[in-house]
Formats: C-alpha cells, sequence, structure tokens
C-alpha cells in the first residue's frame, strides 16, 4: 500500500499515553486494577476512551482477566487491555488481590509521574520502591487514551488482552522496556515525556505485531487493513477522502467488480466501502474542527461536501450534533 492506514487512523483518533506507576514487588504479590472507565478522568483528562498497559521489565508473573485463563508472563513481555478491563497482576494465579481503589488514583492524580508502588512480601506501599537488586519483579505500567467519536474503528478490533511475549517485538522493544524501567526507577527532568514516547512506539508497534499474527479467517479492521484488495480499498479512502468516490471507481482500482469489493469489504469491517468512507470523512473533519479555526463550510469541501448544509447533516446523524456545536463543546473554555 503507498498509504500508511494504521497511522493516518493513530493521528485522527489522538492517540495519547502516560506512564504512571513503576511497580518493584518481592515475594508474593497481587494487585487488582479498576476498570479503566472508574479512573480514565483522573489519568488521561479528556480522553474518550482509556486502556491500560504493562511492561514486564524484570521477572515474570501472571495476567488475570474475568472469564480467560491466566496468562504467564515473564521479563521483556508487554500486556495491554484495550477494552479497559479490570484485571488482575500477580505473583502467580489465585492469589487474593490488593485492590488499587479509584480513589486513591483520583488522590495522587497531581503527583510526580511515574509513582513507586512496592509490593513486600503482599504488603502494598504506595509511593516506596524495593532496590532493583532485591525486586523479584519490576513492571512499568500506564495508560493510553483514545477518542472513540466520531469514528475510531481499531478499539473493536482489537482483543481484550493484547499479549506480546518477549521476543515477539525484535529486540528494540526489549530495549524500550529497559529505558521505560530506567527513567522510572530514577526520574530525571523530561522524563515524562520519554515515557510518553516511548509508550506511544510501544503500542504502535504492539498493535502491529498483532496484526501480523491474526489467523487467515480473522475479520475486522485490522484484518482488511492485512487483505489485499480490502487493504488497498482503505489506503484509497483514506488518502482521498475528498474524492467523489462510487463503488465501480473503487472497485475498478483495487481489481474487484463491484459486488465483490462490496461483499469482501463489508465482510471484513461490517460495513460498506461508501459507508466506511462517509465515516471516515467525519472523522477527518472532526480533528480540523478541534485542531483549527477554518470555517465550517471550508473544512466541508476538504473533506468532499458540495455544501455545508450536507456536511452538517451527516456529522449530526453519526455524533449527534452539528459540527459547530461539536466544535463548542471540545474546544478549551
Amino acid at each position: 500500500m503507498s498509504r500508511d492506514t494504521l497511522s493516518d487512523l493513530l493521528r485522527a483518533v489522538r492517540l495519547r499515553t502516560a506512564v504512571f506507576y513503576y511497580v518493584s514487588n518481592q515475594a508474593d504479590w497481587a494487585a487488582q486494577a479498576p476498570p479503566a472507565h472508574e479512573i480514565a478522568e483522573a489519568v488521561m483528562p479528556g480522553a474518550e476512551h482509556v486502556m491500560e498497559f504493562h511492561m514486564v521489565a524484570r521477572g515474570s508473573g501472571w495476567a488475570a482477566l474475568q472469564g480467560r485463563e491466566p496468562v504467564p508472563l515473564r521479563a521483556g513481555d508487554i500486556l495491554m487491555f484495550p477494552h479497559g478491563d479490570a484485571h488482575v497482576m500477580s505473583s502467580a494465579p489465585g492469589l487474593a488481590p490488593e485492590r488499587i481503589e479509584p480513589e486513591w488514583v483520583f488522590a495522587t492524580r497531581h503527583e510526580p509521574k511515574p509513582i513507586p508502588i512496592a509490593f513486600h512480601r503482599g504488603v502494598l506501599q504506595p509511593g516506596a520502591t524495593l532496590p532493583v537488586q532485591d525486586a523479584d519483579s519490576i513492571l512499568v505500567c500506564g495508560f493510553l487514551g483514545c477518542d472513540l467519536r466520531p469514528f475510531n474503528p481499531l478499539v473493536s478490533a482489537l482483543p481484550r488482552l493484547l499479549h506480546l511475549p518477549a521476543g515477539h517485538g525484535g529486540d528494540w522493544i526489549r530495549h524500550v522496556i529497559d529505558q521505560a524501567a530506567k527513567e522510572s526507577a530514577a526520574p530525571h527532568p523530561g522524563t515524562e515525556a520519554v515515557l510518553e514516547r516511548l509508550a506511544e512506539m510501544m503500542f504502535v508497534d504492539t498493535a502491529r505485531r498483532y496484526l501480523e499474527g491474526l489467523p487467515a479467517d480473522a475479520t475486522g479492521w485490522l484484518a482488511g487493513l492485512r487483505d489485499r484488495h480490502v487493504g488497498r480499498a482503505l489506503a484509497l479512502l483514506h488518502e482521498r477522502p475528498e474524492h467523489p468516490w462510487t463503488i465501480d471507481e473503487l472497485g475498478s482500482r483495487v481489481g474487484l467488480s463491484r459486488s465483490a469489493l462490496h461483499e469482501r469489504f463489508t465482510a471484513y469491517l461490517g460495513q460498506p466501502p461508501m459507508h466506511y468512507l462517509a465515516n471516515w470523512r467525519i472523522q477527518v473533519a472532526s480533528v480540523l474542527l478541534r485542531e483549527s479555526r477554518r470555517s465550517v463550510a471550508d473544512i466541508a469541501l476538504e473533506v468532499g461536501y458540495e455544501s455545508e448544509a450536507a456536511f452538517s447533516r451527516a456529522f449530526k446523524r453519526l455524533v449527534g450534533v452539528p459540527p459547530a456545536a461539536w466544535r463548542r463543546s471540545v474546544s478549551p473554555a
């Protein structure tokens, strides 16, 4: 593909990251993280959707999600919860966890990050850390935020638990985790910014590794991205959303008949190409509305609408409010 469609989408949905906790553990330990929606405003203010991630910098552990078998972890592993599920991290399966209360997360929201946490023989000690040489395991934990509205097909394409074992991401990911651990253990000026960039790189690489490992019969946005015909159609729609595409022209460009493209695209993404294009246009427009002071009429033309009225109707149909009202609601006071 000539277009990096995944990067397009990540830019449009405003992916943001923050590393919050440096967790050092000794002997048996278990911690239960609350659902992300309960702490979203504390850890990622303004984000519509929050995901949690963990990098295993030292030792081993387990991750448990309700309804799933526990997942073993070792140094160099990356673990994400794309849908923000509550989960348990522990030294072994079945241990009674210490619950991280949302009230504590809100109370420490303005503390310098990352916040050290130690589990010493099962006792939770916020604000404390174990010497590296004394820790059986070390985790670097944080959050990723993104927009869900108007249109974000990526989140629904990711599993509830996304595990990237050590070695599957290449040597550079191991260096990222090591650097994140060093920055977290001994913060310096600029540490928060460094950790944000490292976490963003980690997420993007984990998402594309997940894409590469999808089974042949997988569906969803990421699976469609990998398909030769659907991926090419997505690249064209992302490259020129303002173009007056028809299913005939799009099919011709990707080498399928209109009916074959419609069927294949819908099988992967759950919606036909022209429906996807309408949603993508509104997402592109939402970024322009939020980040520029250009007129609604000018933005309407840029994303492929012949008139402001037609654009406003389409925007309200998807978002629930007209573009001008939505701009006011998301603009800083």
